[in-house]
Parts: structure tokens; sequence; C-alpha cells
């Protein structure tokens, strides 16, 4: 039986994840800030699919934090087979802001955490010689929508780069990289939504499915819907004023 890492397991694509990997029998070690809402999750979980569920409270942007969450990882009498990194919110703060807080707080989230645990991972699982790491960027790092892209972009070369340095190893990295799902991500981060055409948006069970046999598949880069896959093809092969300027439409309408 495996045993899976969830970051930001009590909401949104994590969630998502956390259901599927119960659902297919695995046991589950969920993290999360809120110690609560990370109990009735686990309570849920254990009830519905009767796996073993793991809470581990902890605040990724505090480095104490991560460090456990890290040593969680290495612990070779419980081993990890999968790890999701896949904590992370919305920033709207601008790039030329003088309190660059926000962006701070992201960094240490969604860049930080994620190099950190990765790593801790992908040791522990490179000495058993099997095991996965999937890294939740996002198409946003295809495109120049300010801080948020910038941070995502980071995590897909990262994984990429990962994924480099374990080849031959039996252990995988994949870098999921979504479009607009539907989850409370947005909400969260007063992101509006209304000019976002319907058929751009994407469920989160269904994306985490994709990913999963992905993950199976040795796949570095995963990117959910063929339409998506189309958008993200047309993004790298494009000139990159082009880019920049839907980059800033695409702002405009969410702001």
């Amino acid at each position: 039986m495996a045993t899976a890492l969830v970051t930001g397991g009590t909401s949104g694509i994590g969630a998502a994840f956390a259901r599927a990997l119960a659902a297919r029998g695995d046991d589950l070690v969920l993290v999360a800030r809120d110690a609560v809402r990370l109990e009735q999750t686990a309570a849920d979980l254990r009830a519905r699919h009767g796996v073993d569920v793991e809470v581990l409270p902890a605040d990724l942007a505090v480095r104490a934090d991560v460090d456990r969450v890290a040593a969680r990882l290495g612990d070779a009498a419980r081993p990890v087979d999968l790890l999701v990194n896949n904590a992370g919110f919305g920033i709207r703060q601008r790039l030329t802001a003088e309190d660059l807080s926000a962006f701070e707080h992201g960094f240490d989230v969604m860049v930080r955490a994620v190099m950190v645990l990765s790593g801790a991972a992908a040791r522990a699982m490179t000495t058993r010689g099997h095991g996965a790491v999937v890294n939740v960027g996002s198409t946003a790092g295809y495109v120049t929508m300010g801080g948020y892209s910038a941070l995502k972009s980071f995590v897909g070369v990262y994984t990429e780069g990962l994924a480099n340095e374990l080849v031959g190893t039996g252990v995988t990295a994949t870098v999921l990289c979504p479009g607009w799902v539907r989850t409370e991500f947005h909400e969260r981060a007063d992101i509006g939504t209304g000019s976002i055409p319907s058929w751009m948006w994407l469920d989160a069970d269904a994306l985490v499915a994709e990913c999963l046999r992905d993950v199976a598949a040795g796949k570095v880069i995963s990117i959910p819907s063929r339409r998506y896959q189309a958008l993200m093809l047309a993004a790298r092969l494009a000139p990159r004023p082009l880019v920049r300027r839907a980059s800033r439409a695409l702002s405009s309408s969410r702001h």
C-alpha cells in the first residue's frame, strides 16, 4: 500500500488529490494550516475509503514548519511514495509595489517550500528506488501575468530540472499546469472571473485523474485537457511580444 503526502490537502486541487488517492487505496499525510479543517477532512476520507490519514498542521511560509514536513518525508520508517506540492494562493500585488510582502509570502510557500520538500522527498525516494514528486504549477507560468506567473514559471523549470537529475533512479518528477479550475482559489484571492468563458474552466477531480495518469506514464509536464494543451503550445510558439499583449488583456479582465 502506497503513502502520499499532499500539501494544501483540504481544499481545491489538493483536496481533489486527497480524494483520488484515498479512493485508489493510498494512505495519506495531509498538510495544511487549519488544524480543524485537517481533522475534518481526514475523518471524512477515513470513513469513506478506509485508509489511514495522518494530519500534519503546518504553515509553509514558516521555515521551521517546512523543516518538520521535510523530516516527515525523510522518515525511513514511514516512507512516502508520492509527494504532491500543491499549497498555494493567488497574488494580486503589482510588481512595482513598494511593499512586496505578498510576493515574498508567495515565494516562501510556492517556491522555497516546493524546493525543500521536493529535495527531501527525492532523496528519500532515491534510496528506495521508486517514488514520484508532483509539483502544482500553472498555465500562468507560460505567460506574463505578474508575480504569480513568475513564481509558477520557476516551479515548471525547477521540476523539469529535477526530472533530469532523477533519470535512472526510479523516481519521477511531474509539474501539473492547470488553467482555470472551479475551486475557491479565485474567490480567496479576490480575482474576478466573470469575463472567463465557460469552456476555459476545468473540473478539479478530472484534472487530478489526468495528472495521476501522466505520473504513472512518467510524463514530466502534465497539462490537463486538450484545449489547454493547444493553448500552451501556442503560447510557447508565439512571439513574446504577442504573449505579453495577451497577458495584459487577461490581467485587465481579471482585475
